[in-house]
């Protein structure tokens, strides 16, 4: 079995395809026909397939890119060098890189990058709540396998200025941009419920019942509506909201290749890496 098809069995199991979003574009968007000349089977994992990462890549002798937002999205009408991320693909194609996008599947899957984000808000020793937001998927055996966004129900209601403190500290971020409730105007209000979405959440998050509504970015339309509504809104930045759920997803993997038994099939170098080029692309100045 080669690495390539030995990462897409094993994410297929991390995350499987059938809980992404229907207008999403998932799993193996580009299959290299060549082989890497440095004879390693490294697996980098990148939130985007930037310029800065795909160097990154060629410099590690990368075998298979896990890039969760998918490089390719819509139909392409022509493939230049021209274009920077048409480049980028021409030359994966070329050095032997193939690419693997999870997206939605992994915002979505119990364990995913959804419930990450709502376990950093959890208060200790007490029995919080981590539920579906939207409908929950469920499999073919009947049995959960996942659900859209995640409701954090806290035991007992924390100060927004609390709960503000807790998405900096599990996020690593030294600044939040933070919509209050106009009704109450102060961040030292109590809150209990926070609907959570990854990315770009505005149209998942609109009209949900929760006191705060965390995501990386909305529409100024959208922070307005929620607003009005009597939630308060915590953005982190899209990607601030994903970042950091790479190292767990790496340590998954290697995991799952392990229990492949790729070892004893003579790739035993197989390697999962963590992009170091990586970041978010704007910064607070």
């Amino acid at each position: 079995m080669s690495i390539l098809q030995s990462v897409c069995k094993a994410m297929e199991r991390i995350a499987p395809l059938r809980l992404a979003e229907k207008w999403d574009n998932v799993g193996l968007l580009l299959e290299s026909p060549n082989q890497r000349s440095g004879g390693k089977n490294r697996v980098l994992l990148t939130i985007d397939l930037t310029t800065t990462v795909l160097s990154e890549a060629l410099a590690k002798d990368t075998s298979v890119i896990v890039a969760y937002h998918p490089p390719i999205f819509s139909g392409l009408k022509s493939l230049t060098l021209s274009n920077p991320l048409q480049s980028s693909l021409l030359q994966c194609a070329v050095k032997g890189i193939s690419i693997y996008s999870p997206h939605t599947a992994l915002d979505s899957v119990w364990g995913g990058i959804n419930d990450w984000l709502a376990e950093g808000l959890l208060s200790k020793k007490q029995d919080d709540v981590i539920g579906a937001l939207v409908a929950e998927k469920i499999g073919a055996n009947g049995v959960s396998e996942g659900a859209e966004g995640r409701l954090v129900t806290l035991k007992e209601a924390i100060p927004m200025d609390l709960l503000i403190h807790r998405v900096k500290l599990h996020l690593r971020l030294t600044h939040l941009q933070v919509g209050i409730n106009p009704l109450v105007e102060s961040r030292s209000s109590s809150v209990r419920t926070i609907a959570i979405c990854a990315g770009s959440g505005g149209s998942m998050l609109a009209g949900k019942k929760a006191d705060v509504y965390l995501t990386g970015e909305m529409s100024h339309h959208e922070v307005l509506a929620a607003l009005a509504a009597g939630t308060n809104v915590i953005l982190c930045g899209h990607t601030n909201t994903e970042r950091g759920y790479l190292p767990l997803l790496a340590s998954k993997l290697r995991e799952e290749l392990q229990g492949q038994g790729i070892a004893g099939e003579g790739t035993e170098d197989v390697e999962v890496i963590v992009s170091q080029k990586d970041q978010h692309p704007l910064e607070i100045v």
